[in-house]
Parts: C-alpha cells; sequence; structure tokens
C-alpha cells in the first residue's frame, strides 16, 4: 500500500494544480485531474443559452478532442451494453432524448432515462451550478438529435434515420461527406457529446474548464458515497470503493491496478468470503493517487511497449532518473579527470558536486525517492513490477556510485548545437539495450533489459552476465554493423566490464593481464594499417575483420594479423616506426605462457579502446593530415 499512500500524498502537496491544463513537447495536454472526474473524446461540441435553448454546434478537431468530464464510480468502469451514464457529457445514445425516434432500438434499459434522472438528481441538488440547470433545461425537450441535424452537424439517411459509418451510396444524398465522418471512427450513436453554455453579457467560459463545475459535482457526489470503512492506505474510516480507475497510461487504456470484478471460480481459493476482507480502500484515496499516477506518467514518465518507468518525489523536485546516462546530468569533468586519471575516486567527487544542486533542492523536502514499474500482460490487469521508496541521501549515493563505476569514453550523444561532443560516465539503460541486442532489438526486449537494470542501479547488485556478454560479443563483430554503431557499442561494452573490473579508463602501460595486452596489440595493428591505406581507403582493416576471431583464438589470428601486416610497414617506412616499437612494446609485457590461444575475457575491450585512446591524444600536437583523417575514422 505504500505506493498507493505515496501517490495520495502527492495530489495532497498539489491541490494548486489541479485542474490547470499543462502540455507535453508534442503539445499535447494534461492535467491533474480533480477527483470523480476523468477524460474523454468529444467528437460535437454543443453550446445552450443560460435560458436553456439551443444556440449552436460544432464538431470538434480531433487535437482539441480531450475533455475532462465527470463521472461516477460505474460510470468510470463502464463496460459493453452496462448502462452507466456520465454525469453530463456523454454519447450521443445517452443524451439524446430523440435518440429512438431516429431509428436505433432502445435496449433493456433506455440509457436516456438513467442519463436524465441522474442529471436532473444533480439539477436539482443544493450544490448545483447555473450551467448544469441550463444543460438540463435544454436536454428535458428531448430534441438534441433534432437540432444537431438541422445544424448539419449529424447525418440520416433516405428514412429519416441515423447514418452509421459513412459509405459511397450516400454521395446522392451529401455531395460532400460530413465533417462528423471526419473525427468520428465509429458509427454516428458512438459520437461523444460535450457542453457547455453561452451568456450574451459573459465571456464564454468552456463548462469542462470551470473550476466550480468541478467543486460543484465533487460536492454533491460526495453525499452519495458508501458506509464508511478503514482505509487500508491512510488507516482513517472514509466511503470506500471497490471500483478503481483506469486509462492510466493513455485514454484508451482499459487495464486496473486495483479490480476485484471475478466472483466465480477460485477468486480468493477460500481464503475470503469477499473482496473488501483482502484491502479496503477509501474513494477519495482512490481518487486521489490514481490521478496523481496518470498527471506523473503525463509529466515524467517513460514508457516502452505500455511499460511505465517512473521516478517522482511526493513534492515533485526534480531528481535524475536512474536510466539516464550521464550526458544527462550536465556533467562536464576538469580536464584533469578527462584526460589523465580516469580513476572513480576523483570521478565520484566530481559527480557528487554535480549532482549537489539536486540535493540543495531536496535538503528541506521530507519526501523521499519513490521509483515504480508498471505494465500489463492482459487488456485489464496491470501490475506493478517493482517499487522502491528510497532515502533521497541512499538514491543520489547510489547514482553517484553507479555513474563512477560504470564508466568509459563516449560519443554518440548529440548536443544541441548537433555535435558529438566525449562525455565520460555511465551509458543510459536504452542505450545498453541497444549495445546487448542489437540496434533494430524490439521495445518489449529493450524493457525488459531496462527492468533488470534497474537494480544494478539503485541496490548495487552486479550486472545480469547474459548482458555483459552479449555486448562483449557484439562489440567483437564490427564487421556485422556500420562504423557509428560499432563505435558505441564498444564504449558501452567497455562501460559494462570497466564496472566489475574497475580499470581507469585512461591507458595502463603496467597491466600485464593477457586480454588487456591482447586488446592493446590488436589497437596498434589496426591503426597501422589505417594509415598505410590512407584517408581515401574506407575499408575495414585486418584487425577489425579478424577482430571475433581474434576473441576466440588470439595467439593463432594475430599470427594471420602480423603477417598482413608486412606489406603496410614496408609501406610506411620510417613513418611507421612508432608503431611497429609501440608493438614489439606490448609484446614484450607479455609473460612466456599467457600468449596463448586461451580464449579473450572481455578486458581485452579495455586495451583496445584504452590503447587508441591513448595513441591519438598523445599525437594530438605534432598530427600529420593522413594522421587527423585516421583519427577522425577511429
Amino acid at each position: 500500500m505504500s505506493w498507493l499512500l505515496n501517490l495520495y500524498e502527492t495530489y495532497e502537496s498539489n491541490l494548486d494544480r489541479v485542474g490547470k491544463v499543462e502540455k507535453k513537447n508534442n503539445d499535447q495536454e494534461y492535467t491533474l485531474l480533480p477527483i470523480s472526474h476523468t477524460t474523454q473524446t468529444a467528437h460535437i461540441e454543443v453550446t445552450v443559452t443560460e435560458s436553456g435553448e439551443f444556440f449552436t454546434a460544432e464538431v470538434i478537431d480531433k487535437s482539441d478532442g480531450n475533455t475532462l468530464i465527470p463521472c461516477t464510480e460505474d460510470s468510470a468502469s463502464r463496460a459493453g451494453s452496462k448502462v452507466a451514464p456520465y454525469p453530463l457529457h456523454d454519447k450521443l445514445s445517452y443524451v439524446a432524448g430523440d435518440f429512438t425516434a431516429y431509428g436505433d432500438v432502445v435496449k433493456k434499459e433506455d440509457p436516456f432515462q438513467a442519463y436524465i434522472e441522474q442529471l436532473e438528481d444533480w439539477a436539482t441538488s443544493p450544490y448545483a451550478h447555473p450551467h448544469v440547470k441550463s444543460i438540463y433545461k435544454y436536454l428535458s425537450k428531448r430534441r438534441l438529435i433534432q437540432d444537431l441535424v438541422k445544424e448539419g452537424k449529424l447525418a440520416l439517411d433516405a428514412e429519416s434515420h441515423l447514418i452509421g459509418k459513412w459509405d459511397k451510396k450516400y454521395m446522392t444524398m451529401y455531395p460532400e461527406k460530413p465533417e462528423i465522418f471526419s473525427s468520428l471512427t465509429g458509427e454516428q450513436e458512438s459520437a461523444f457529446i460535450r457542453f457547455t453554455v453561452y451568456s450574451s453579457d459573459k465571456p464564454l467560459e468552456k463548462v469542462w474548464k470551470n473550476t466550480e463545475m468541478y467543486e460543484s459535482f465533487i460536492q454533491f457526489y460526495s453525499h452519495k458515497l458508501g458506509d464508511k470503512k478503514l482505509c487500508y492506505v491512510t488507516g482513517e474510516m472514509l466511503p470506500s470503493t471497490d471500483k478503481h480507475a483506469n486509462k492510466i497510461r493513455n485514454a484508451a487504456d482499459k487495464a486496473k491496478l486495483i479490480s476485484s470484478n471475478d466472483t466465480s471460480g477460485f477468486t480468493y481459493r477460500g481464503r475470503f468470503s469477499d473482496s473488501k476482507e483482502v484491502a479496503s480502500i477509501s474513494y477519495e484515496v482512490s481518487q486521489k493517487a490514481h490521478n496523481a499516477l496518470k498527471w506523473l506518467i503525463n509529466r515524467q514518465g517513460k514508457i516502452i511497449d505500455n511499460r511505465v518507468f517512473l521516478v517522482w518525489t511526493n513534492d515533485l523536485q526534480r531528481v535524475p532518473a536512474p536510466e539516464e546516462d550521464t550526458f544527462d546530468l550536465d556533467f562536464t569533468p576538469t580536464a584533469a579527470i578527462q584526460i589523465e586519471s580516469f580513476t572513480n575516486k576523483p570521478l565520484a567527487a566530481e559527480l557528487a558536486k554535480a549532482l549537489e544542486g539536486y540535493k540543495n533542492r531536496l535538503a528541506d523536502s521530507k519526501s523521499n525517492v519513490n521509483l515504480l514499474i508498471l505494465d500489463s500482460a492482459t487488456t485489464g490487469r496491470m501490475a506493478v513490477l517493482y517499487y522502491r521508496n528510497m532515502d533521497k541521501e541512499l538514491y543520489f549515493n547510489r547514482l553517484i556510485e553507479w555513474h563512477s563505476t560504470c564508466v568509459w569514453l563516449h560519443r554518440y550523444r548529440k548536443n544541441q548545437d548537433g555535435e558529438y561532443p566525449q562525455f565520460l560516465g555511465a551509458p543510459a539503460t536504452k542505450d545498453i539495450a541497444f549495445a546487448a541486442y542489437g540496434s533494430k532489438a524490439n521495445d518489449k526486449v529493450v524493457k525488459g533489459l531496462m527492468e533488470r537494470m534497474l537494480p544494478c542501479i539503485v541496490d548495487g547488485r552486479a550486472i545480469p552476465t547474459d548482458i555483459i556478454k552479449s555486448a562483449i560479443h557484439r562489440a567483437s563483430n564490427p564487421v556485422s554493423m556500420e562504423k557509428w554503431e560499432w563505435e558505441k557499442t564498444l564504449s558501452i561494452a567497455c562501460a559494462l566490464v570497466n564496472k566489475e573490473e574497475g580499470y581507469k579508463v585512461a591507458l595502463d602501460k603496467e597491466n600485464d593481464d593477457r586480454s588487456y595486452l591482447f586488446g592493446r596489440l590488436l589497437a596498434v595493428a589496426d591503426i597501422l594499417e589505417r594509415r598505410a591505406l590512407g584517408k581515401d581507403e574506407t575499408r575495414a582493416t585486418n584487425a577489425i575483420r579478424y577482430m571475433n576471431s581474434f576473441a576466440q583464438h588470439p595467439e593463432r589470428t594475430w599470427k594471420v594479423i602480423q603477417a598482413s601486416l608486412q606489406p603496410y610497414q614496408a609501406r610506411l617506412g620510417v613513418k611507421g616506426y612508432d608503431l611497429s616499437k609501440l608493438m614489439d612494446e606490448i609484446l614484450s609485457t607479455f609473460k612466456y605462457e599467457d600468449f596463448n590461444d586461451k580464449p579473450l575475457s572481455g578486458k581485452y575491450l579495455l586495451g583496445l579502446s584504452s590503447q587508441r585512446h591513448d595513441y591519438f591524444q598523445g599525437k594530438k600536437k605534432n598530427e600529420s593530415s593522413i594522421d587527423e583523417s585516421i583519427q577522425e575514422e577511429m
């Protein structure tokens, strides 16, 4: 229940945002919903006068259809043929009193009768807003479809029945396709109608954006709730509910986090006689927690293949998410860290300074950091896959540890200027998925890896071995991918290996590990051949082509690579002396028994990457133009 409690407290901490429309980067609107309210996509907007007369109507553009509407427990969870009207705005079959006059058969229970009785109850209550009374007065006349047809917003066939779906056979009656069929995907009877009220002496205010209307229905409906029971979330005696919200991830989402509507079979398996014996949750807590969750997902959640990854504090202070890379932290290490040391301890100190701004904003906050993962296996049920409520100090310490240990030098993120700067740190979990399984990995694979990586970051667990091995395997096959993708895969694989090994990112010339030394050899062979080929030749070097084989049989493959290097060494002459000398130095570092055909560990990638970076850093001040072209290639 702690995740529900924290969502409830988040709602309570942000009451000033209730009903205020916000926009995402794609201009899609969302809001922190008032309790007893939900959202629907409306197709027709009907305006009535204060005296309850029809004024005008218009078909709503798809981009403007999202509408905040009041709802009851029953209407929020209605499905199929069940009659459960929304209190004010609803489908045509509910709000039109003349629905049967246009050829549609009424079901066993009349939707309009249920709707108008419920609306009358609100309109005649002491909590009724004048707009509700105006809309009720108009709809009681039972002429909505008649007015919409006259206004040209609904279309009838030759028998004066509502046209279902548009068909070319109606072109004889309507030269142009009626506008409603461009806004609506189903039949006209499923068109959702929203209402507003026109006043000649007041500026037009949309009913669904009127905060007084929200309060009017909340006060009215609160007196309709059931008996008070113990709420397991707050520990207070409050009106309870067994019907909880859906539409958590989007307006079409039918999955619920809390549901108990299965009353047959092995639902309770003999343990309980009633669902409320399992857990009792108050209506207010359920509404506020679910509305806060919807709002947070829209505001800052990440959704991959319908799996939600959400990080938040109850007072909405910005905290970096664990799935982000170091680049997203706006972290720029000092030159000493970046070029010379690359060790974890000073890097951790630098990261701590970079995160100090976040921590200072949270200093006076009592709220912890919440991490939540949601997903659904079926269309009707959703589950909490992962939840942690962490002390903010511990959370930041875990982030610092991750970003200073799973670290390498990367160059695949684009900045605001369209450039690809180098950054030192940890890769994003989404990029780890692409490094391990390829850039074409589907969302199902990506979301699974992101979930598995989360405990590695926030709980300090070891990275699963299969992920590291997969990344190493792909980094060892550069010919299977484009150069940019291989460079990205290589740096991420190095970061994963380094998390386990704790090496410096800078070249360690004292390291005599055989895998590390073989990796250095491969780097030198690649640089030498690339220099000899020149800037106009783009084919892969022998070192790159034989890389996979080299990782499995280093001694045997090195003989092949070394033999292929001889013509290039001869072509370079004295220009290649420095590289030939470096190769000899590395070979002399090997212990006699280590130069064998045993497969290499992932540390050979560290040696390869560090050697390449060290060589070009050393040559920066005195490079020939061809060396510059080589570095650009690397």
